[in-house]
């Protein structure tokens, strides 16, 4: 709506149906929505942001603002990396935090239903009540919501063997932009019925419809105690190439993780971790009942590479080591405000994806702590504005994104992709095109319309504005 009139008639007809608390419109309350977690911030404040609690009330939102043509905004914690979950004027945010239900357990089918807004850590607290887990383990899980998890199709340290947050759920309940309730995917271990749009609303980002249930698969809690190795190594080639040795000696751990020369100083100089002499870090858990074997023969593998190795099935001393892994981010964060890359490349170019970073480094002054999934080679390229608290969230300086623009195309050269687990959002729209291709990108935006032709869902993420005349 283009007046403030028009734009009070739809807040009425919101409050017609909703909780008096559930529809907030005063701009104070609302700047915190102009960002997340990914350094970006919108130009403007939202319009308003709505508090649904029940299916039937988002449905309500969606089709009052479908008959104004008000874009709606899906949020769950706020937590994303890639601007997906921000609004700016004229927009509504559509926070689903408090649908936080969890729904039926049904521990013989090993499914869970749940409302999106339930966070993943509290989920999978009660679950290990019931003799379960859900896989899905973002370095945010004790603070982003199941429901954001499904909309970016989180990845995490434990994706390389247990897989990504696609492979962990079977069915949705999702509301349109025109307010109708479908419902996608099986309740059954298979299901190939039409096309899988289960599969293409996970990491949609918002942009098809609001995620409103989702039905997940669940896994029984894995049996023995796990294995934790530490090694540090003189450089981070000698650690990305052991990572790729594991893995080429058919070796798949639970967690292996790679911290380069710069992120363990900072964790160093931030936690006062002692990293022995080496210079870069190599995290790998091993897991069930051949825990023990497994971390033995990785073991071996490392030393070939000039670990300095430590190894552990003592729980708290394997803690302390996955903590140091969960606390690279807080780490850099004290540095200032964060620019989080997100690319994958495949396994056995890790070390030349590192080599190529440290190149970019050097040409361009600007340092840059990577850490990575190095089970899977996704790879965490981080900008640090040094001189801004994180949370400022001031816009990134061009000379940022400038070098950002030449790891993403580094990732490209390499057969990899712009993001493995963040997303694209608003903060790698401009350069979809080069990874899908003119026909695939023409494609993806044909979807998109099939969903919201009146493009009221998430609008300006993925895929960037047209041009106007």
């Amino acid at each position: 709506m283009s007046t403030t009139e028009n734009f009070s008639t739809v807040l009425a007809e919101l409050r017609d149906q909703l909780p008096a608390d559930a529809v907030v419109d005063d701009p104070r309350a609302l700047s915190v929505y102009q960002y997340d977690r990914s350094g970006h911030l919108s130009d403007t404040v939202p319009s308003a942001a709505v508090f649904p609690r029940t299916v039937e009330e988002v449905q309500h939102i969606a089709r009052v603002c479908f008959h104004h043509r008000i874009p709606m905004v899906p949020r769950g914690a706020g937590t994303g990396l890639a601007g997906s979950a921000i609004g700016s004027t004229g927009e509504i945010m559509v926070c689903t935090d408090r649908m936080n239900q969890i729904l039926q357990l049904q521990p013989e089918n090993r499914l869970v239903t749940v409302q999106p807004g339930i966070l993943n850590g509290e989920l999978n607290t009660y679950l290990a009540t019931q003799g379960f887990w859900w896989p899905p383990d973002p370095a945010s899980k004790d603070i982003s919501t199941v429901g954001g998890n499904i909309s970016m199709n989180a990845g995490g340290l434990l994706c390389a063997k247990y897989g990504v947050t696609r492979e962990a759920v079977l069915s949705l309940q999702v509301v349109l932009a025109d307010g109708s309730l479908i419902t996608v995917g099986h309740h059954t271990v298979k299901g190939v019925t039409g096309y899988d749009l289960c599969a293409l609303l996970i990491g949609s980002e918002g942009t098809l419809g609001i995620i409103v249930e989702a039905t997940l698969k669940i896994r029984p809690l894995t049996p023995g105690r796990s294995v934790t190795l530490g090694a540090s190594f003189p450089t981070v080639t000698d650690a990305a190439e052991a990572a790729s040795a594991v893995t080429r000696h058919g070796h798949t751990p639970a967690m292996m993780e790679l911290l380069d020369d710069l992120t363990v100083a900072l964790v160093t100089e931030h936690t006062g971790e002692n990293f022995g002499s080496g210079n870069s870090f190599l995290l790998i858990q091993t897991d069930g009942p051949a825990a023990a074997t497994e971390a033995e023969e990785i073991g071996a593998i490392l030393t070939d590479h000039q670990a300095e190795l430590t190894i552990t099935d003592d729980p708290e001393e394997s803690q302390r080591l996955v903590g140091i892994r969960r606390s690279v981010f807080p780490s850099l964060e004290a540095k200032g405000q964060l620019l989080v890359e997100d690319i994958a490349v495949p396994r056995s170019t890790m070390a030349e994806a590192f080599a190529r970073i440290r190149d970019l480094e050097q040409a361009s002054g600007i340092k840059i702590p990577t850490a990575c999934h190095a089970g899977d080679g996704n790879l965490h390229p981080v900008f640090v504005v040094e001189g801004q608290d994180h949370g400022q969230n001031r816009e990134v300086p061009e000379a940022i994104w400038d070098v950002a623009g030449q790891v993403f195309t580094m990732a490209l050269e390499l057969g990899g992709t712009l993001t493995g687990e963040h997303g694209v959002g608003v903060l790698k729209s401009r350069w979809l095109p080069d990874e899908l291709g003119d026909v695939q990108y023409r494609l993806q935006q044909n979807i998109k319309a099939a969903f919201d032709p009146h493009n009221l869902m998430n609008p300006g993420k993925v895929f960037r504005p047209a041009p106007t005349a």
